[in-house]
């Protein structure tokens, strides 16, 4: 492992490299929202099921004549089985209600004048009208849904009018989230004046969570090497990905290389040209990958983000696994560095079509204000001068990791 700068799309790649897709599991639908479907989906059925009506109206033969009249000879609603429609008959017809045999069209109630049991139109109706026909939409043997896709809403309530209850959907990755340093304390317990609470793992927590993920933060691990190799040896070897707080820098008190090194981890990469984030470490040992994030609030999640959330969504298949970048333009003119990307803080508007990015001015590693109050993130590409207000830019909404 090299000591140079990865640039990002490198590292993402590297990272995306060792997600084997975990085992697939079968679950109830009412469990697989927002997992990921292990198997592509054919339809063993037809959609819809039956021939039924659109609107509230009439079923009757289609007819070419302007003018007509016909009594009413039965009612059919939505979940009754209906009669056989007699010859110069119509009957009265609720929308979802299924088509009776030898009915062709239905004729909305708007479009007649009733007349105690007779019904007059004044107008051409045709074979089909206002009536969905059997497997309009999803003929049997088709397929509907391909693996590697998340499943939404939509996909559930799909699958559930398909008649299934279980789907099969790549397991939920384990993660454990270890945070390090003699500098934190519990959030809402004492500690010396010069603690702060540890404030990191309940937002890696919570992005982790929003990937579907199994995520568990453990306890915090003290500046001392042997301490940390003995909380990482552990961690990897229940977790599918061991995410780490802190001590991944160069300090004499940054111990997780060191302690890497003597669990017999393999590191991929250790620095990335980004900025927060710089100091970001991966690696595996056996079948658990491994995330060294750096300790400050807004590096940590940046950096998760950026790795961590992808690599999640690809252990379980996904074949879209990195967030969606949205086209954007700055409202005021940005600065950049010639040595790193930068992964600026930013609140999003909408006007007139156009989203505007506005980087906040507290940039800092350690700034929670800013972290707290952005929408997202903007890359902001390395280079010389600045990025001018109004120029184009990809933005990530937080939402969308």
């Amino acid at each position: 492992m090299g000591t140079e700068l990865l640039d990002l799309d490198d590292a993402q790649q590297r990272v995306i490299g060792h997600a084997h897709p975990l085992r697939p599991e079968h679950v109830l639908l009412e469990h697989a929202g927002g997992r990921v479907l292990a198997r592509d989906v054919t339809a063993s059925i037809p959609l819809p099921r039956f021939d039924h009506s659109t609107m509230d109206g009439y079923a009757i033969v289609a007819t070419d004549q302007s003018s007509w009249s016909l009594p009413v000879a039965f009612e059919v609603s939505a979940g009754s089985s209906p009669q056989e429609l007699m010859p110069d008959t119509a009957c009265r017809i609720f929308t979802g209600a299924p088509l009776p045999r030898f009915a062709t069209a239905v004729v909305p109630q708007e479009h007649v004048r009733r007349e105690g049991n007779v019904i007059h139109g004044s107008r051409l109706v045709f074979p089909g009208a206002f009536v969905r026909k059997t497997g309009e939409d999803v003929e049997p043997g088709s397929q509907v849904l391909r693996r590697g896709v998340r499943l939404l809403p939509g996909a559930l309530s799909l699958l559930a009018m398909l008649d299934e209850t279980r789907v099969f959907v790549h397991r939920a990755p384990r993660v454990a989230i270890l945070c390090t340093g003699n500098e934190i304390r519990l959030a809402g317990t004492m500690g010396t004046p010069f603690q702060v609470p540890e404030s990191v793992s309940i937002g890696v927590l919570a992005l982790a969570l929003q990937a579907r993920a199994s995520a568990f933060v453990l306890p915090k691990v003290s500046d001392e090497r042997h301490a940390t190799a003995r909380a990482l040896d552990l961690a990897l070897a229940q977790s599918d990905l061991v995410v780490t707080v802190g001590g991944v820098s160069v300090g004499d008190h940054d111990h997780v290389r060191g302690a890497l090194d003597d669990v017999g981890a393999r590191l991929e990469f250790w620095k990335v040209a980004i900025k927060p984030g710089k100091q970001i470490a991966f690696g595996y040992k056996d079948n658990a990958l491994f995330l060294g994030l750096p300790g400050n609030p807004a590096s940590a999640l940046v950096t998760f983000a950026l790795f961590g959330m992808p690599l999640l969504r690809a252990l379980q298949g996904d074949r879209t696994p990195f967030a969606s970048r949205m086209s954007g333009h700055l409202e005021h003119a940005h600065p950049r560095t010639l040595e790193r990307d930068e992964i600026a803080r930013a609140c999003f508007r909408w006007d007139n079509g156009k989203l505007y990015a506005k980087i906040h001015r507290q940039q800092a590693s350690g700034a929670a204000t800013s972290l707290a109050q952005s929408d997202g993130v903007v890359i902001v590409p390395r280079g010389e001068g600045e990025m001018a207000e109004g120029a184009r830019c990809d933005a990530i909404r937080w939402i969308d990791f």
